[in-house]
C-alpha cells in the first residue's frame, strides 16, 4: 500500500512538472516573447533587425495618403555643386563621423541595410521585389575596386566614387492633404547620378547609379548632420530635416504625365525647356498659395490696418467734406435753411419737425 502510494506521488510530480515546462512559454510576458522574436529575427537577417531598431529609435513621418484629393509628382535634378546643395557633397571623403550623402548610402546597401533599385533605360522607377538589384551589381557594371571577403564586400573609402556623384535625381510628391488641410511636399526618392569624364577630354558623361526608396533612408538620416550655411560652420541640422523642409534646389526634368515624356521631350529648345520648368513651379506655388482662396481678397479692416496713414487721414477727409456738400444739398432741395445762406424776405418759412410719442 505505501509502495503505492509512493508510485503515484512520483507520477503526480512529472505531471506537475511536464504541465509548468509546457507552459512556461505561453505564460511568458508579452514583452518578453516580442523580443525573444527579434532576438531570433536578428539571428536569421541581423539587416533587417537594425532596421527595425532605427525605426523604432527614430520614428519617421508617413507616406503619402492614397485618398488625397490634389497630388502631383515632380522628378528635379539636384546640382551639388549649388551652394543650396553642397551640404550634401562635402566632405568627398570621410572625416571623423562625417561623410556626405553618398557615402552613407553607399555603405547603407553595401551593408544590406536599405534596398536598392535598378534604374531603368527609360528613367523611370519601380520600387518591385523584381526591380531590386545588388550592390556587387554596381560595382562591377561601374568598375568601382573591391574585395569580397567571407561573403561581404569591402570597399575602401578612398574606392568609393563619391567625389564622382555630383548630381541626384530626387523624386517629389506635392499634394493636398484634405484630412487636416495642408499641403506638403515631401520627398520620395533619390538616384544618385555619377559624372565621369570623357578620355578625349570632351563633357563628362552622366551614368545614373540605382534608386533608393527615401522611406527605407529616414531613419538612418537622422543620424547624419549636414552643413547648412558657409558663414556659420555651427548652422547644421540633420539630413532628414533638409529634406522634409525642402531646403534642396534642382530644376524640374520631369512630371509624372499621362504621355509619359519628359520635359525635353517636348520642348524644342532650351529657352521652352526652361519656360516650362518656370510655369509648372509657378503653379505649384499658386496652388499653395490659393488652398483657402485669393490672398488679395483682403478683409476690410486689413486694408484699413495697413493703409498709410497720412492717405487715410486725406480720404477721411474729403469724403467729410463730401458729406457736407451732400448734405447741405438735401437740405437746399427739402426747403431748410442752412447756415451761411442769406434769409429774404419772400423766403420759405422755417420747417421744424419733431418726434412725436404714440
Amino acid at each position: 500500500m505505501m509502495r503505492r502510494k509512493r508510485v503515484m506521488m512520483v507520477i503526480s510530480l512529472s505531471f506537475i512538472i511536464y504541465h509548468l515546462s509546457f507552459t512556461d512559454v505561453s505564460a511568458q510576458p508579452k514583452a518578453r516573447r516580442v523580443q525573444q522574436q527579434a532576438e531570433q529575427q536578428k539571428k536569421k537577417n541581423p539587416s533587417s533587425a537594425m532596421t527595425k531598431r532605427a525605426q523604432i529609435s527614430f520614428p519617421t513621418a508617413l507616406d503619402v495618403p492614397e485618398d488625397v484629393v490634389w497630388r502631383r509628382d515632380i522628378y528635379r535634378e539636384i546640382n551639388l555643386e549649388q551652394d543650396a546643395n553642397a551640404g550634401l557633397y562635402y566632405p568627398v571623403e570621410p572625416k571623423g563621423k562625417q561623410v556626405n550623402l553618398f557615402t552613407y548610402i553607399f555603405k547603407l546597401a553595401q551593408n544590406g541595410y536599405v534596398p536598392i533599385y535598378e534604374y531603368p533605360t527609360d528613367g523611370s522607377d519601380v520600387f518591385e521585389e523584381a526591380s531590386k538589384t545588388t550592390m556587387k551589381t554596381i560595382l562591377d557594371n561601374y568598375h568601382i575596386f573591391y574585395e569580397e571577403q567571407e561573403g561581404k564586400l569591402k570597399v575602401d573609402n578612398s574606392d568609393i566614387p563619391s567625389a564622382e556623384v555630383k548630381k541626384y535625381y530626387l523624386k517629389e510628391s506635392a499634394y493636398y492633404d484634405q484630412a487636416n488641410s495642408s499641403f506638403h511636399i515631401k520627398v520620395l526618392a533619390l538616384c544618385p547620378i555619377m559624372l565621369r569624364d570623357d578620355d578625349f577630354g570632351g563633357e563628362a558623361t552622366q551614368y545614373p547609379l540605382f534608386w533608393v526608396k527615401y522611406s527605407d533612408l529616414e531613419p538612418f538620416l537622422n543620424r547624419q548632420t549636414v552643413m547648412t550655411s558657409s558663414l556659420n560652420n555651427a548652422a547644421t541640422m540633420s539630413m532628414d530635416d533638409f529634406f522634409t523642409l525642402n531646403m534642396y534646389r534642382g530644376k524640374i526634368y520631369k512630371t509624372t504625365n499621362m504621355l509619359g515624356k519628359t520635359l525635353a521631350q517636348y520642348c524644342p529648345d532650351e529657352a521652352s525647356l526652361t519656360a516650362e520648368q518656370k510655369r509648372i513651379e509657378a503653379e505649384l506655388e499658386a496652388f499653395r498659395k490659393n488652398i483657402f482662396g485669393d490672398p488679395a481678397k483682403r478683409d476690410s479692416l486689413d486694408s484699413i490696418a495697413n493703409a498709410n496713414p497720412q492717405n487715410a487721414k486725406a480720404a477721411a477727409k474729403a469724403k467729410s467734406k463730401q458729406a457736407r456738400r451732400n448734405g447741405v444739398r438735401r437740405a437746399k432741395v427739402s426747403g431748410v435753411k442752412t447756415k451761411g445762406s442769406s434769409a429774404s424776405g419772400g423766403g420759405a418759412a422755417r420747417i421744424s419737425v419733431r418726434r412725436q410719442r404714440h
